[in-house]
């Protein structure tokens, strides 16, 4: 198995890029017993979670990653992946900061798959 820093980097490069350009063709990294917590909302399964990710009311973004921390989770050769970062959405200036963490798994195929994944936006308390 692979260094897990390394896959955490890797999928998260993905992830971001993938979201940035063409959210529908993140269906591939989820599956069925997938769920998706986006701020309040909990959704399972993949086409529930597409269905979220696509239904975001914005049409441009930008993820800037700020910190990644990643560590083993599972005898099965789970990674649990932190992310904190900042989105710019649409034509905003201010970026909104945001925290995800997602749970990968081995999928059987030499590759991860999301098992969870938990999404929120950090409000300043000013």
């Amino acid at each position: 198995m692979g260094d897990f820093n390394q896959i955490a980097q890797q999928f998260t490069e993905f992830y971001y890029n993938t979201f940035d350009q063409n959210r529908e063709q993140l269906a591939a990294l989820y599956r069925d017993q997938s769920m998706l917590t986006f701020e309040t909302a909990a959704v399972q399964g993949t086409s529930g979670i597409l269905e979220k990710l696509t239904s975001l009311p914005f049409s441009k973004i930008k993820h800037q990653v700020s910190t990644l921390d990643a560590q083993p989770s599972n005898e099965a050769g789970g990674i649990l992946v932190m992310v904190t970062g900042a989105l710019l959405v649409d034509e905003e200036q201010r970026p909104m900061n945001y925290t995800q963490t997602f749970q990968l798994l081995p999928d059987g195929a030499g590759s991860y798959f999301v098992f969870n994944d938990v999404f929120r936006l950090i409000y300043s308390s000013s």
